[in-house]
């Protein structure tokens, strides 16, 4: 392998994002910050985070789902 000092190109590709999309990742990003307070004061376990973020991941359908992890722990 040769280390050079050129800089691959990067292509971005732009996506229109309906305002229903939109609301579905405002919605979800809102419920995950809740989950995360509701962890952090102790009301619910982490197991219960997971499974929580789980369903919110089918109920909302954020656009990035896919590649986020299966489980998060704090």
């Amino acid at each position: 392998m040769k280390v050079t000092d050129t800089i691959p190109e990067i292509i971005i590709e732009k996506k229109n994002i309906s305002h229903d999309q939109l609301q579905r990742e405002f919605d979800y990003m809102w419920a995950q910050r809740v989950l995360e307070n509701l962890v952090q004061k102790g009301l619910i376990s982490e197991l219960e985070f997971n499974k929580i973020t789980k369903l919110n991941r089918q109920s909302f359908t954020p656009a990035l789902a896919q590649i986020m992890p299966e489980n998060r722990c704090y």
